[in-house]
C-alpha cells in the first residue's frame, strides 16, 4: 500500500511523505552539509544535473576515441545555435513542422568532453540485439506500418511509412495489438494505444537526463526525478532485505543498495514488462554505483543486463554537478494529469472521426495519419 501510495504522489509530495516516514533531516539550503550522514554514510544529498549535452551512443567513425576535442565541441555548439530545425519555419512561412518551439523557448545544453555516454563496451555503443530481440521488434513495427497503409503518409512514400506499403485499411486495424503499446500509433480506441508520454507515464528507470533529487535516510534512500512536463518520478532505495519474489514486478523495479566504502551500489530487478528500456522488460537488471569525487560533482555509472534483449552487458557513466539548493529549493510537485488536456482530446476527436465517417460526412479515420502528423510532405 505504501508504495501505490508513493507511486501516485508526484516528486514534491513523495519526498516529503518518505522524509517524515524515514525521520529525514532537512536538506541544507546550499548543499553545504556534512561529509557523512547521521548514521555514518558518505553523504550523497542534494540536486544533481548532468550538465553536457552528450551523444548516447558514439559515432561509429570516432572508433574507441573517447573524448572530443576543444574544436570539435566548439562546433557542436555553434551547429546547435543555428539548427534550421529550431529556428526556422516550415516552407509556407506559417507553420511550425520540424521546431515547433524554437531557441527561445527550449535550452540547449554545452556540448560535453565525452564522445558518448556509454563507455562500455569501448566503442561506446550499445550491444547487438539478439534474434528474439529483433523479432519482437519487426512485430511492432509491421504493426504500426499496417495502421498506416491507408493513409497519404504511405501513398506519399514518407519516411513515417518506410517499409511499409500503401492500400486499403487492413482487416487487422481493429484487432487487440500484440504487445503492450508505449508509443502513439494511428488507432485510438483507448489510452493503450496512445505513447506514455500522451500517457503522464513517460518516466522510466534508468533515467540519463532529468535533475535527480536525493534525501538519505538510515534505512533507505529516496532519489526523485525530475523528467520534465509534470512527468517526473520517485524511487525509494532499501538499504537492507532482499528483492520480493520473481511474480512481484513494479514500474521502476525494485531497488536495493549497500554501501561499497564510499560508494552507493544500487541493483534494480523486478521490473515490469509492460514498462521497457529501449526493448527491455521483466528481465532487466541494473547496477548503479553512486560517488562523491568532491563537494560538487558526484560520479554516476550504470550497468544494464538483458540476456533476451542484447548480446553482452553495456554501461553508461556521468559526472553530475550540484544544483542550487537555494533557486530549487521549491521542488514542483508534478501535475501532468492534473493538465492532461491532450489525451482526452485525442479520444474525443476520433470518436467525432468515427462518428462522421458512418454519416457519409467525412473520410474513414484509418485514412488519417494522426501518428507521425505527416500530410504528405516528406518528414
Amino acid at each position: 500500500m505504501r508504495r501505490r501510495l508513493i507511486e501516485s504522489l508526484g516528486v514534491a509530495t513523495a519526498i516529503a511523505t518518505v522524509a517524515v516516514l524515514l525521520q529525514l533531516p532537512a536538506v541544507p539550503v546550499e548543499g553545504q552539509g556534512p561529509s557523512a550522514t547521521p548514521w555514518g554514510h558518505p553523504n550523497l544529498e542534494g540536486i544533481w544535473l548532468d550538465v553536457y549535452a552528450t551523444p548516447f551512443e558514439r559515432p561509429a567513425e570516432l572508433g574507441d576515441r573517447a573524448f572530443f576535442t576543444p574544436e570539435e565541441r566548439a562546433a557542436r555548439d555553434q551547429a546547435r545555435m543555428v539548427s534550421p530545425g529550431r529556428n526556422r519555419r516550415g516552407q509556407d512561412g506559417r507553420t511550425d513542422v520540424a521546431g515547433a518551439y524554437n531557441a527561445v523557448y527550449t535550452s540547449a545544453r554545452p556540448a560535453g568532453p565525452r564522445t558518448s555516454l556509454v563507455v562500455d563496451p569501448p566503442n561506446g555503443r550499445i550491444p547487438a540485439l539478439t534474434p528474439e530481440a529483433r523479432r519482437q521488434n519487426d512485430v511492432r513495427r509491421e504493426w504500426r506500418l499496417m495502421l498506416l497503409r491507408s493513409t497519404e503518409t504511405c501513398r506519399s512514400g514518407a519516411g513515417g511509412c518506410a517499409g511499409g506499403e500503401y492500400g486499403p485499411p487492413s482487416p487487422r486495424r481493429f484487432d487487440v495489438a500484440p504487445f503492450y503499446n508505449t508509443g502513439r500509433m494511428n488507432r485510438h480506441h483507448g489510452p493503450e494505444d496512445q505513447s506514455l508520454g500522451d500517457r503522464c507515464m513517460s518516466g522510466r528507470t534508468p533515467d540519463f537526463n532529468g535533475f535527480r533529487r536525493i534525501v538519505q535516510g538510515a534505512d533507505a534512500i529516496a532519489i526523485g526525478y525530475d523528467t520534465g512536463q509534470g512527468q517526473g518520478y520517485q524511487r525509494i532505495v532499501n538499504l537492507s532485505g532482499s528483492h520480493p519474489p520473481d511474480q512481484v514486478r513494479l514500474r521502476h523495479g525494485d531497488s536495493r543498495g549497500r554501501w561499497e566504502g564510499g560508494t552507493l551500489v544500487v541493483e534494480t530487478t523486478n521490473f515490469s514488462p509492460k514498462f521497457t528500456f529501449r526493448e527491455s522488460g521483466a528481465n532487466r537488471r541494473i547496477v548503479e554505483r553512486y560517488r562523491r569525487i568532491d563537494e560538487d560533482t558526484l560520479a554516476y555509472e550504470m550497468t544494464i543486463e538483458d540476456p533476451t534483449v542484447w548480446t553482452a552487458p553495456w554501461t553508461v557513466r556521468q559526472e553530475l554537478k550540484r544544483q542550487s539548493g537555494e533557486q530549487n529549493r521549491i521542488y514542483y510537485e508534478p501535475r501532468c494529469h492534473e493538465g492532461n488536456y491532450g489525451l482526452p482530446a485525442l479520444l474525443i476527436g476520433a470518436r467525432v472521426d468515427e462518428r462522421a465517417f458512418a454519416e457519409g460526412r467525412g473520410p474513414d479515420p484509418f485514412s488519417l495519419d494522426t501518428a507521425t502528423c505527416v500530410t504528405g510532405l516528406q518528414d
